[in-house]
């Protein structure tokens, strides 16, 4: 059986050495949930992708995806890492589609153009599933937040495109990097409730170009905080364009997250609304870092 590769590559990067790291593993096919899952902690990064077989249909690739402490069934720097490195080192020749059989089921990521080194990868999100709401003083206790830092026009709610995360609105980028999670009150919540991830937001930026600034934290899943988060950026589309937050049913912006812990990330989302339906897309860029051989 041919020995497993590993790939080291940034995802929603602008540069090198940015983004969200990943480590993909291909060649993985026969590996126990035990194996994978002992590699995944030795890894020690937000999530870690198993391409289980290099052999396709369709362009069509089982994957599985784990934490250091659990296998989760859907991430976005996961997916939008792995189809890369599937389009550059396995099939090696440009690509309009990839799909991942995850665990969530089928999520096809696009290539934005047919060239060797496409400049952004899109994957489309299952359409956004709007869950239960929370008073504001609950989440500000949780964040270590004075009440008057969130932003109350709007509400604080789960909502899922595969991946159920608490969507918080705040006023200010001070009020962002202010953010202290209490993890004692933070299990208190989420023991009792489907969603384990927090995600807020405001619209004040460091850079003066991109439109929303992000953090997420997630220890539950063993991260307690990640720089760039696909599947939860994914849910804030969706809740975005379901709001009305920026007035309109379509959106087209740029997000920046990870500059609180030092690995500036930049993601693009797109999001429609039609009648009830939400089309929901997460974009960014991804490199190639490093690449070996288990010994």
């Amino acid at each position: 059986m041919k020995k497993p590769i590993f790939y080291i590559v940034d995802v929603f990067t602008e540069e090198k050495f940015s983004g969200n790291q990943l480590a993909v593993f291909s060649y993985f096919a026969g590996f126990s949930d035990n194996e994978m899952q002992k590699i995944a902690k030795e890894m020690n990064y937000s999530e870690t992708a198993f391409i289980l077989s290099n052999k396709n249909q369709n362009n069509t690739y089982d994957v599985r995806i784990f934490t250091p402490q659990k296998e989760i069934p859907f991430a976005g720097h996961p997916t939008l890492g792995t189809a890369y490195v599937i389009q550059q080192e396995i099939i090696k020749k440009p690509v309009n589609t990839i799909v991942l059989n995850l665990k969530l089921g089928k999520i096809p990521v696009f290539f934005l153009t047919t060239r060797k080194e496409p400049d952004i990868l899109w994957m489309k999100q299952l359409q956004p599933m709007f869950g239960k709401k929370f008073v504001p003083k609950l989440i500000s206790e949780i964040l270590n937040l004075d009440l008057t830092d969130i932003d109350i026009r709007f509400p604080i709610q789960i909502v899922s495109t595969g991946l159920p995360t608490i969507i918080v609105p705040l006023k200010t980028l001070d009020a962002v990097k202010r953010v202290k999670l209490s993890n004692e009150k933070y299990f208190q919540l989420i023991n009792s409730i489907d969603a384990k991830t927090i995600l807020v937001f405001c619209p004040e930026t460091y850079k003066k170009e991109n439109c929303l600034n992000t953090r997420f934290f997630a220890p539950y899943l063993g991260i307690p905080e990640d720089p760039a988060t696909g599947s939860a950026n994914g849910c804030l589309a969706g809740y975005l364009v379901e709001h009305n937050y920026f007035e309109k049913d379509e959106i087209n912006i740029r997000v920046e997250q990870g500059y609180e812990i030092g690995r500036p990330s930049l993601l693009y989302l797109k999001a429609n609304k039609k009648d009830e339906e939400i089309d929901v897309f997460v974009g960014g860029k991804v490199i190639i870092i490093a690449k070996g051989n288990i010994i």
